[in-house]
């Protein structure tokens, strides 16, 4: 039976090194526990950041040395991991997830749905799909399970769960009226393509925004059916029920 796992994290920013080291004390964790897939967070590994210099400032990419270091600090065994990061390539600004195996990355998801305030980015327009213990995924990240396309186009990579890193760091009041709408708005995707899902999200708060969650694994009926304590910090594991092979 496949594990999967998502962390719920603290809110890195500009700050590669502790976010790291946070990272690693996760993955050895969810590796004690016997996980095949390890979801972290949207942007994750420098912070959401979408300052146009800003974010290029700290972008990596993935090709480059500076990521090869990243990569040589993972363990050699232990789940798949699904990275957020703010990544560049030929000049452009992507917010990207990373799919690592065993200290190797197997490839990257770009956002598709970019919000008013991601000009900075470049949306993606690949759907890759990828393999964990058995189990194949697709990923959508955070605004992108709003898009009914989005999970559809996952779904028809004969995906069986969608994986949803999502930084829904916000100011108090918007905070306050999404904190119940996030998983109903992920319920439909599941409804819709017959797909499990599981999400990441940051919590605690920073400069007058404050990020509570959710990070839940949702069934095919759009039911949740584990989730993480909101406003805490901690790691969901969740067998996925059914053959698999």
């Amino acid at each position: 039976m496949p594990r999967i796992a998502a962390a719920q994290t603290p809110d890195f920013r500009e700050d590669v090194d502790s976010a790291l080291a946070y990272a690693l004390t996760v993955i050895a964790d969810a590796t004690a526990r016997g996980a095949d897939l390890l979801v972290f967070p949207e942007g994750y590994l420098q912070g959401y950041l979408t300052d146009e210099p800003l974010a290029r400032r700290h972008a990596l990419d993935l090709a480059g040395p500076a990521f090869a270091a990243i990569l040589a600090r993972l363990p050699p065994t232990g789940p798949t991991i699904v990275l957020g990061l703010i990544e560049e390539e030929h000049g452009a600004l992507f917010n990207t997830t990373a799919v690592i195996a065993h200290g190797a990355l197997l490839g990257r998801c770009r956002k598709t749905h970019l919000l008013a305030g991601e000009t900075c980015f470049t949306p993606g327009t690949d759907c890759p799909a990828f393999e964990a213990g058995g189990v194949r995924f697709g990923i959508n990240i955070c605004y992108d399970t709003n898009f009914a396309d989005a999970a559809r186009k996952v779904a028809d990579t004969g995906a069986t769960l969608l994986v949803c890193p999502a930084n829904n760091m916000m100011k108090r009041t918007t905070a306050e009226h999404w904190r119940d709408r996030h998983n109903p708005a992920r319920a439909e995707r599941c409804r819709e393509t017959g797909l499990w899902l599981i999400s990441a999200d940051v919590t605690g708060e920073r400069d007058g925004a404050v990020a509570w969650g959710p990070t839940a694994v949702l069934n095919p009926d759009g039911e949740v059916t584990a989730q993480l304590p909101l406003n805490q910090p901690g790691l969901l594991v969740f067998d996925l029920p059914g053959a698999w092979p």
